[in-house]
């Protein structure tokens, strides 16, 4: 909390120096933010990566794969707060951010896959010989193939065709890995166009993931609630409450009215780190649900821009189906004050990650 309060001291006195330049979208309040300082992410990544590196082991590569996340994405949001402040609104273009994206998530995909998840997980932990096996498992929220775990295996998509076809089950999980991590670092981007929001729903996200980590860490925990059990989980768990609690303290200082923003050197953080902290978990498939409000977020401009062009070529006209999107605008055109959209938002994400535990404990 004191990093930001200097930040926000010290844009002050430099004028605004890295205050955010807002476009004119219409919308009620939006002059106010004119100046607000941004890049309050990059207090986030700090603050998370000095007690990572002072108390985790380095030599546990789910930590290794967190911190690469968080300073990939770090930097990509970093580059794109940079131009946009020095020389045009648009920031980085959106290929380049795509780009990004694919790239970190080709790299998590490939390390989760190829460097310790063929290996079963029980097998090792009880001690029995390593096998080598083709696959990747990980949780649905309903049970479906198993009637007492909630799991799945990426090996089932290709193998009830033909069973020698498991071997390329990678060709399936890393795509999966990659669209996971584009859509929802997107997702969490869009989402910060209101005073607080992504960083409140991000919040409730992470600790309903740190909780989820604590069980499958524990063996006992893991077995009791029919988890996957992972070893050596336990070293993420303060990456995931450094990360949890910088970002409650940025929440103090963005709630309305903001002081100060996180850019997108946060909201891409935030996506990646939140995508990556599932696939780890594997719980990756209960994205939908827990990160509903990202998703219904990306989805809601997904549709207005193919509507819009549709549209336009088929009457000549754009058309919208949103007043504006993404959909935390459609409401602020509607007359809703932003902190009401806050306060409901943040209500449909607690409901969301009751439904989540509700779903995976039963």
């Amino acid at each position: 909390m004191v990093f930001y309060k200097k930040i926000i001291c010290w844009n002050h006195r430099k004028k605004n120096s890295i205050g955010e330049h807002i476009r004119n979208l219409g919308l009620i309040g939006q002059k106010e933010k004119e100046g607000i300082p941004t890049m309050g992410g990059i207090v986030m990544i700090f603050s998370t990566l000095i007690p990572t590196i002072l108390f985790s082991s380095l030599k546990n590569i789910y930590v290794i794969i967190l911190i690469i996340t968080m300073l990939h994405m770090g930097f990509l949001g970093f580059l794109d707060d940079y131009i946009k402040i020095k020389y045009n609104k648009k920031g980085l273009s959106i290929m380049g951010k795509i780009l990004g994206q694919i790239l970190l998530g080709l790299l998590i995909g490939s390390t989760m896959y190829f460097f310790n998840t063929n290996v079963s997980i029980q097998k090792i932990d009880s001690n029995l010989l390593e096998k080598k096996e083709h696959g990747f498992k990980t949780t649905i929220p309903i049970p479906i193939f198993s009637s007492h775990k909630n799991e799945f295996d990426y090996a089932y998509l290709l193998s009830w065709y033909n069973k020698k076809w498991k071997k390329y089950t990678w060709i399936v999980f890393i795509p999966i890995v990659i669209l996971i991590m584009t859509f929802l670092s997107n997702g969490a981007n869009l989402t910060d166009g209101i005073d607080g929001l992504t960083a409140g729903i991000s919040s409730i996200i992470f600790a309903t993931l740190s909780l989820l980590s604590i069980i499958s860490s524990n063996k006992i925990y893991s077995s009791h609630l029919h988890f996957i059990y992972i070893p050596h989980l336990d070293e993420i768990l303060i990456f995931s409450f450094s990360f949890l609690g910088a970002l409650i303290s940025f929440l103090w200082y963005n709630t309305y009215p903001a002081q100060i923003f996180m850019g997108d050197t946060g909201s891409l953080t935030l996506g990646g780190v939140i995508a990556t902290l599932a696939i780890i978990n594997r719980k990756e498939l209960i994205l939908p649900i827990l990160c509903g409000i990202f998703f219904i977020e990306n989805i809601s401009v997904i549709i207005q821009v193919l509507y819009f062009r549709y549209s336009k070529k088929k009457y000549g006209i754009g058309k919208r189906i949103f007043l504006m999107a993404p959909l935390h605008h459609h409401f602020q055109k509607l007359g809703y004050h932003e902190n009401k959209i806050f306060n409901r938002f943040i209500i449909i994400q607690m409901m969301l990650s009751m439904l989540v535990l509700i779903l995976l404990i039963i």
